[in-house]
C-alpha cells in the first residue's frame, strides 16, 4: 500500500510539472514537424534502392513509408545515401533523424540507436523469420512513437 501511495505522489508531481510522455530530449519531433526530415538510406532491395547514375530519390517499400510519414508531419525529406555503419554513426551523433535499409530486429546497431517496433515480418532464404524495423535516435521517444503509429497501420504485401 505504501508503494502505491508513493507511486501516486510521484505521478502527480510529474504531471504537475507539465512533463509529457513520451518526450524527445533533443526535440526531434518538434524540429521535423513542418521542417526537414533527414533520412539515411542504405540500399537493400526491395526495402530501399538507389537509382544509379541519376539524382533521383531512392525507391522501395521503406522509402514509401518514410514519404507517408513525412507527409503526416508536413516535412520535406533530405535523403542521405550511404552504408549502414556510416549512417548509423551519423544518426547516433544527431546528423540524421532516421535510417532505413531493410534493417531487422536482429540489427547489430541496437546498442547505438533505437529500433522501432517491427512493422512487418518476412522469411529469409534460410527459412528464418525477419522482423523489419527502422532506426531512430536513442531516447527520442515522441518521434519514435509518432513513426510507430504510422507503421502499426501498415499491411505490407511482402
Amino acid at each position: 500500500m505504501r508503494r502505491l501511495v508513493i507511486a501516486l505522489v510521484v505521478l502527480l508531481a510529474v504531471g504537475a510539472c507539465g512533463v509529457t510522455i513520451p518526450t524527445d530530449p533533443d526535440g526531434t519531433l518538434d524540429r521535423v514537424r513542418g521542417g526537414t526530415l533527414r533520412v539515411g538510406v542504405s540500399p537493400n532491395s526491395p526495402w530501399t534502392d538507389l537509382p544509379k547514375g541519376t539524382d533521383a530519390d531512392p525507391v522501395g517499400i521503406e522509402v514509401e513509408l518514410v514519404q507517408e510519414f513525412a507527409e503526416t508531419l508536413d516535412a520535406e525529406i533530405v535523403w542521405v545515401p550511404g552504408g549502414e555503419e556510416e549512417l548509423i554513426t551519423e544518426l547516433e551523433h544527431g546528423y540524421l533523424d532516421m535510417v532505413i535499409g531493410g534493417l531487422t530486429a536482429r540489427s547489430p546497431w541496437s546498442s547505438k540507436v533505437a529500433l522501432t517496433y517491427r512493422y512487418t515480418v518476412t522469411t529469409n532464404v534460410y527459412g528464418q523469420e525477419e522482423q523489419h524495423v527502422m532506426a531512430v535516435p536513442m531516447g527520442e521517444n515522441a518521434f519514435q512513437a509518432e513513426l510507430e503509429r504510422l507503421l502499426f497501420d501498415q499491411d505490407l504485401p511482402v
